[in-house]
């Protein structure tokens, strides 16, 4: 089975993710980068993106609002959106 290039963004962390995203960001705004690198690590970018993407609407998803009575007490959860 092949390794894809950027197959080790799915182990990534949002964190460890959106550093690497970052840094290709930096690079590609220093503008000293060779055109064949650029386009690598831009590709690697969108990769990046993307999977943060996934992570936040994971997030997202598991995210709940509490519910509270007209006292103010905690009464239970439900989904963010309402749904």
């Amino acid at each position: 089975m092949a390794v894809e290039p950027n197959d080790e963004i799915k182990a990534m962390s949002f964190e460890q993710a959106l550093a690497a995203l970052e840094k290709i960001v930096d690079d590609l705004e220093r503008g000293d980068v060779p055109l064949d690198q650029s386009i690598k690590i831009y590709e690697r970018g969108e990769a990046l993106k993307a999977h943060c993407d996934r992570l936040l609407k994971a997030a997202e998803d598991k995210v709940e609002k509490i519910r509270l009575s007209r006292d103010g007490k905690p009464v239970g959860t439900e989904p963010l959106d309402g749904e």
